[in-house]
């Protein structure tokens, strides 16, 4: 065995905190580290990571500032605890696969899988077999060749990336796949933030934000809806709290009151060590899930009536005419919301709403920033919609300290879209690949994250790659989704540690081990950089400092060129064999068929890379009308019948992504335990629920089919009357297939319809209750 042991669920419930970071986030992190590998590479990743010449953090895509203006220690707990988590010295020989089978692997939890450690060589579980097993690398993407090429038809292949990709393997990926035949790209932004691509490439013409951080700095009020900075993006709350310092108002909406928003301690400041810190937010929203869209109606009606009152003071009327399309119908709309619906849909009072509409009339610029809180419901999109509609309407778009600012929550989702990682993407791109490499590429749409496990579960797709990430646990409708991934013929992940896909495995099953961002990568004796994008569109360099974690894995665009060398052979001519030993020549190519790359070489040379110009902000929009449109978007909220919830799902603060590295949430107040469910005091009362009860969590969905997720403990916690909260992936099996938000096809996994039902089966204090 590994001598890993999973905690016990052993619960231990304390305040919720009231502030976030400071010295305990220093601790915190370097205690992690610490328990992962030496202090000598403990510090030479905490001093690498995001500096000009350094490592990207692959954790979340919140920009760094200037080169010059960056601290030397520009990282937070989280992102020091993944980089780490990747740097550790642990690792998973051919000796350990020898021993565990993939059935007892099955039923590890993801904590301990994880932290077997790196990979280090190429796995294969043979048709019937029970173990994987060794295989060299010619042979394992020669197999995986073979399959893709016994395929009756290219569909009949989906090619999944997770954000951790760099821009070089994205491209060359999405490069390979449209050459063999498929647009058959799913990514894990079909799951989190696709609901923002579609309705701002609707509404603006592009699906990107339009602000920087200088922007964020300056702006007199800023809306932080429906994301929690402390835990999912802590660098973030510098940012803010620079904001602050400037003078500028922030507001958070959220049906959970969450630490970081209520009070900053820098862990790089004198003030945030021995001080108090910094208050965040001016006024907090304590919102009903799924009641933002009726928030920003709201506050669009209360603006046009203001217009009304006093013509021409409200309204930027001169960009309304010039810059947009729809006000019109909009605002006829907009007028008609009710009072009753609004308050009903919020649950907040008029007095609340009233409140941040004076701050609204007292700014001249105002940013909204949003991330799962918005995308993940049913009406997502006329969200986000709606908050457009609120920019717009006092010319709020396109001019600084003013935008829209979705905050992306993996290093490089963004950056994975811009080279062409969808299976949407526009016909000029398409047909900018295929004048530069001499084909014609598909122009069928191809299959999303959903659509794709429909594919798979109807035996429709047989081969899964997966490039990246943890698809199975990332996934909605847990058991659907395994159920279809060992329908397949081939399943194979490019991975750097092991994690709950490699368990569910198809009829043969490849694990292809790939160097970690923190690694160096050196190819024909030249070391080599790759580049990424953030949540702001500044492309930058990514330069790993540490020895491989073993000398048999292979880089990401070296898996990818030889595996579509393998697969396509000479047609159409790309240099697989020139991409794989210089990453410039990858760069170059793209540079001829990426918008905004031009000297793409000589650009990212520079430190701090470029930033890619959003023409939005030069006042151009590239709709069909060439203008922003200005929606109608009907009221609509979530339908919860007496006795259900409203369950969302979320990170507690010791994760990151599917992985969690402690059984702990101690900003909400959360210790030794992962399977609760925090429900409001009056909401249990009414259930006629006592707190630490255990409950299972029933979803309930017109499909007729129970999903039932077991044995979890209520915690009796300050969140917004008729919802819930409750920890992913464990609760991704109560989120159906089916259950996705209009026009994006995003999973609905802040809107899930829940009843609590005591436990069918009692849980033991201090057993392991992980993974029912």
């Amino acid at each position: 065995m590994s001598g890993i042991e999973d905690p016990v669920d052993d619960l231990r419930v304390t305040p919720p905190k009231t502030w976030a970071t400071g010295l305990p986030a220093v601790t915190h992190a370097l205690g992690y580290s610490l328990s992962q590998t030496s202090p000598r590479r403990t510090a030479l990743t905490l001093l690498n990571i995001n500096q000009p010449k350094g490592i990207d953090c692959p954790g979340c895509a919140w920009p760094e500032p200037a080169p010059g203006e960056r601290h030397r220690n520009e990282y937070c707990e989280n992102g020091a605890k993944h980089i780490n988590d990747e740097a550790t010295s642990r690792r998973v020989t051919r000796d350990f696969f020898r021993e565990h089978s993939i059935a007892e692997l099955d039923g590890m939890s993801d904590y301990w899988l994880n932290q077997q450690g790196r990979l280090t060589e190429p796995m294969v579980k043979r048709p019937g077999a029970t173990h994987y097993e060794p295989i060299g690398w010619d042979e394992a993407l020669g197999l995986l060749a073979g399959e893709l090429k016994a395929l009756d038809s290219p569909d009949e292949a989906l090619f999944y990336v997770s954000g951790r990709l760099n821009n070089e393997a994205a491209f060359l990926l999405q490069l390979f796949a449209r050459a063999y035949g498929t647009n058959n790209l799913p990514d894990c932004s079909n799951m989190c933030h696709e609901s923002s691509g579609s309705a701002l490439s609707e509404t603006l013409g592009i699906g990107k934000g339009s602000v920087s951080l200088d922007d964020i700095h300056h702006a007199d009020l800023v809306f932080v809806v429906g994301q929690n900075p402390g835990t999912n993006h802590p660098r973030m709350l510098s940012a803010l709290e620079e904001t602050k310092r400037n003078g500028g108002r922030i507001v958070a909406v959220n049906t959970l009151p969450e630490a970081g928003l209520m009070r900053f301690r820098h862990p790089q400041k004198a003030r945030g060590i021995i001080g108090r810190g910094t208050p965040i937010a001016d006024q907090f929203l304590h919102i009903r899930a799924g009641g933002d869209l009726a928030l920003f109606q709201a506050l669009n009606r209360l603006l046009l009536e203001a217009e009304d009152a006093a013509p021409g003071t409200v309204l930027d009327r001169d960009f309304i005419e010039r810059n947009t399309t729809g006000f019109a119908a909009f605002a006829e709309h907009a007028r008609q919301v009710s009072w009753e619906d609004v308050l009903r849909a919020t649950g907040l009072s008029r007095e609340e709403i009233q409140e941040v509409f004076e701050r609204v009339l007292r700014s001249e610029r105002i940013i909204v920033c949003w991330a799962m809180g918005l995308t993940q419901h049913k009406h997502g999109v006329p969200t986000i919609r709606e908050v457009v509609n609120f920019l717009l309407a006092r010319g709020n778009i396109g001019r600084p300290g003013a935008g829209v600012c979705p905050v992306r929550g993996h290093s490089n989702v963004q950056g994975d879209r811009t080279m062409g990682v969808w299976e949407r993407m526009p016909q000029a791109f398409l047909d900018a690949l295929g004048r530069e490499f001499g084909f014609t590429p598909p122009a069928h749409h191809g299959l999303d994250a959903v659509n794709g496990i429909r594919a798979m579960r109807e035996g429709r797709a047989k081969v899964f790659l997966g490039v990246a990430g943890n698809f199975v646990r990332a996934t909605p409708d847990s058991a659907v989704t395994e159920e279809a991934m060992r329908r397949c013929r081939l399943t194979a992940h490019v991975s750097t540690k092991l994690n709950r896909s490699h368990t569910v495995c198809g009829e043969t099953a490849l694990i292809l081990p790939t160097l970690g961002r923190s690694d160096r990568d050196v190819q024909g004796g030249v070391e080599q950089f790759v580049t990424v994008e953030d949540s702001m569109s500044d492309v930058h360099a990514s330069r790993g400092k540490l020895p491989p974690a073993s000398p048999d894995l292979l880089s990401e665009v070296a898996i990818v060129a030889r595996l579509a060398r393998l697969t396509l052979g000479a047609e159409p001519d790309v240099p697989w064999e020139e991409f794989e030993a210089d990453y410039d020549a990858v760069r170059d190519r793209i540079s001829r068929v990426v918008p905004g790359f031009e000297d793409f070489n000589a650009r990212v040379a520079v430190p701090g890379g470029f930033h890619l110009p959003n023409p939005v902000n030069r006042g151009v929009f590239p709709t069909p009308s060439g203008k922003a449109v200005f929606t109608r978007n009907d009221f609509t909220m979530p339908d919860v019948p007496p006795g259900h919830l409203l369950l969302q799902t979320l990170r507690s603060h010791d994760q990151w992504n599917t992985v969690w590295y402690a059984p702990n949430d101690r900003y909400r107040g959360i210790h030794d335990a992962r399977r609760v469910v925090m429900v409001n005091p009056a909401d249990l009362a009414e259930l006629g629920l006592a707190d630490r009860r255990l409950v299972d969590l029933v979803g309930v969905w017109h499909d007729g089919r129970e999903r039932r997720a077991e044995g979890f403990r209520v915690v009796a916690y300050p969140a917004s009357r008729g919802s819930a909260a409750a920890y992913y992936p464990e609760t991704n099996v109560l989120v159906p297939l089916d259950s996705v938000a209009d026009i994006s096809n995003c999973p609905t996994s802040k809107g899930v319809l829940i009843r609590l039902e005591p436990a069918r089966t009692a849980v033991p204090e201090g057993s392991r209750a992980w993974d029912a």
